[in-house]
């Protein structure tokens, strides 16, 4: 019986549900797209269209590179020239990759010059630095948390909380990692990484864009002032998420009986779409790019559209230490933190912020 109660249990998840308008002048949207700071998945679904438009295609097939760094040693994202290249003179993301936040260390660069070190008791022990237990370790603390202000004021080349990190991460601890690095900066040319980080394994990558039309799709009926949406009139804002993502699963929506996979459907009231295109760029995505397509998804209504709707959603990676601003954030069985708009032709939007067992509540 205890086998068969945990089968049936469901890990905790949060879903977080508000409206607004773009033109409104307390909407939120900017800032949280901005603080959601590695993003590995953006997609995005246009009802009742069947070729993307000039535009939204030239923006994301122009989508900002990243780049991986194998075997970096971690005192590289510390010295003085790196922090006054990159950290100081625009938005720097960095972002260990092949690591699993629950087992491993993970090391992550936010763009406030914060490095956030998640790391287990024994190499936190041996690095000597100054942190705080994981609020989710449980009983017994197996990882720790490490912040280190690269922008501090008293971070200077004399100062004893510099030679003693340097120390720690040179000598007495010394760590390497593969790392996803990217830079935003308007003034500065794509090379200025890659000529940077030449003495290391440094590759460029473009994010993967795929386009695809889906044909014959089955809609939600939504009304932007109905969150909780009405009986035989609209669908909720969660209703929504959950066809999302069926859809962006490629999911089959018929409930056919013989279905051994799946028997989930549209939720109803919907309505019949001809065509709708589904566009979805992976890679590291920066909050800049984002905010520029989300931008762009909201003109797209400029001109009058059979769409009511289009939805934007973004995927955050897993294995990042954090999920929105500084927050802690843990794997546990999916190490999910993402968001979803839904964007009306009125510019009004629906915000959707989910998050696994190991986060806190969204902002």
């Amino acid at each position: 019986m205890t086998t068969l109660r945990r089968l049936r249990e469901t890990p905790r998840h949060l879903l977080v549900c508000e409206k607004s308008s773009f033109g409104h002048h307390k909407s939120r949207h900017r800032h949280l797209v901005e603080t959601h700071y590695h993003n590995y998945r953006v997609s995005f679904l246009i009802p009742e269209c069947g070729i993307l438009p000039k535009e939204l295609k030239s923006l994301v097939t122009e989508t900002a590179p990243f780049y991986s760094v194998k075997n970096l040693p971690l005192h590289e994202l510390i010295t003085h020239e790196f922090i006054n290249t990159f950290v100081k003179k625009g938005l720097c993301y960095a972002l260990t990759y092949n690591t699993n936040i629950d087992q491993d260390n993970t090391v992550g660069l936010l763009p406030n010059g914060k490095l956030i070190l998640s790391l287990d008791k024994d190499t936190y022990e041996e690095t000597g630095l100054q942190g705080h237990p994981s609020q989710y370790s449980g009983r017994k603390t197996r990882k720790f948390i490490v912040s280190i202000d690269l922008m501090d004021s008293s971070f200077t080349l004399e100062s004893k909380k510099y030679k003693r990190t340097c120390w720690s991460f040179k000598e007495k601890k010394p760590l390497k990692f593969d790392f996803l690095l990217a830079w935003y900066c308007a003034d500065a040319g794509e090379s200025t990484m890659m000529s940077y980080f030449s003495k290391y394994q440094i590759q460029k990558h473009h994010p993967k864009v795929e386009l695809s039309t889906v044909s014959d799709l089955q809609c939600p009926v939504l009304q932007s002032n109905e969150l909780e949406g009405e009986p035989e009139s609209s669908c909720s804002a969660s209703e929504l998420f959950d066809w999302l993502g069926a859809v962006f699963c490629n999911a089959d929506l018929n409930n056919e009986p013989n279905s051994f996979v799946s028997t989930y459907c549209c939720p109803q009231p919907s309505t019949a779409v001809a065509k709708a295109c589904l566009c979805t760029i992976t890679g590291f995505i920066l909050p800049e790019t984002i905010c520029v397509l989300l931008e762009r998804l909201c003109h797209y209504f400029d001109e009058p559209k059979l769409a009511p709707w289009v939805t934007l959603s973004v995927q955050g990676f897993a294995d990042s230490p954090v999920s929105w601003r500084e927050n802690e954030h843990g794997f546990h069985k999916g190490g999910e933190h993402m968001y979803n708009f839904v964007i009306f032709n009125n510019q009004d939007y629906w915000l959707q912020m989910a998050v696994g067992t190991l986060d806190d509540c969204p902002p």
